[in-house]
């Protein structure tokens, strides 16, 4: 019997304790995401950082914004201990909002993870359920479809009242509009598309773009402002939506220009400098020139090219009849 009693305490599971004073190497995902939710409570609590404490919802929200970016431009450098880095910066944020409303008694962070991890389960009957899914354009129809039932049930259940004064149901709704305006855009017009209004290739669409520009001039011409604020948004949507139909993400594409566009800047500063000049001292047809020689020393991207994707192919006629994207 005693040996049997010591071989059930070697193999009783370790209590919190032994947790707590195990070395980090030993130490599960699940016991570090509780000590990083038990700093926040303490950061929060009284006592705690003044500028925890004061922090909102609200406030936050340009945090939220830059640590999502911050993860990109990590993850775009190659530098995994960056990314890292900024990976956690962004899960803070997760628990610094739960912890906010953990304390005003709405919901905690352990309701954020079991929402999200019975939604992956819902989502994904074709590897927990039954269903079958042959390839990944079937997997994203049994997403939407699913996600559509769910919002449905979702509202079967609200009051009369609250289902009276509800707005008719949009195929665009749930694009929420605090998003960037690319993101926005990009949004939208996949949402447009799913319903069938879409352009029939890109050749429709590159027509949309000159349209744009043409009608950008006649604005510039007649002095009018306003109106050239709303084409170029016209221009900008178009431009959009074509990267959406080429299945490029018009966001992602723009900070890689913003960086390419970094690094050839330097570049032609780097250039003046070795002549014994400041960039803004050398004259205007030189600086082309510079432009054109950074552009030449300037490195390729390296990273392996992403799977093609078909596009098809431009019709040689326009498109007849107004797509996605050609609102006045």
């Amino acid at each position: 019997m005693a040996s049997r009693k010591k071989l059930s305490k070697k193999t009783r599971k370790p209590r919190a304790s032994s947790r707590k004073n195990a070395s980090p190497k030993d130490l599960s995902p699940g016991d570090w995401f509780e000590k990083l939710v038990a700093i926040q409570k303490r950061l929060r609590d009284p006592g705690g950082c003044p500028w925890d404490r004061e922090q909102t919802h609200h406030t936050l929200r340009t945090y939220l914004i830059e640590e999502a970016y911050e993860v990109l431009d990590a993850l775009e450098s190659g530098d995994d201990e960056k990314f890292v880095e900024e990976l956690g910066d962004l899960l803070l944020q997760v628990t610094f909002h739960s912890q906010i409303a953990s304390e005003e008694r709405r919901f905690q962070v352990s309701d954020v993870i079991r929402t999200v991890h019975e939604k992956m389960i819902r989502r994904h009957p074709h590897v927990f359920g039954e269903k079958r899914a042959k390839d990944s354009a079937e997997v994203l129809r049994n997403w939407h479809r699913i996600k559509a039932q769910e919002r449905q049930a979702r509202e079967s259940a609200e009051p009369a009242a609250a289902m009276a004064e509800r707005k008719p149901e949009s195929a665009l709704d749930g694009v929420p509009r605090a998003n960037p305006a690319t993101l926005e855009g990009l949004q939208l017009t996949k949402r447009a598309a799913r319903t069938g209004f879409d352009w029939d290739d890109a050749a429709g669409i590159f027509d949309k773009l000159r349209e744009e520009t043409g009608e950008i001039e006649g604005a510039l011409e007649a002095g009018n402002q306003p109106k050239v604020e709303e084409e170029l948004g016209d221009l900008l949507f178009a431009a959009v939506n074509l990267a959406r139909f080429l299945h490029i993400d018009p966001e992602i594409a723009l900070k890689n220009a913003n960086a390419k566009f970094v690094r050839r800047f330097h570049e032609m500063e780097r250039l003046a400098a070795e002549s014994g000049r400041k960039f803004e001292d050398v004259p205007r047809p030189e600086k082309e020139a510079l432009w054109n020689s950074a552009k030449l020393s300037a490195p390729r991207r390296t990273e392996p090219a992403p799977e093609p994707v078909p596009v098809p192919v431009p019709a040689k006629v326009a498109v007849a009849g107004r797509k996605a994207g050609q609102h006045r």
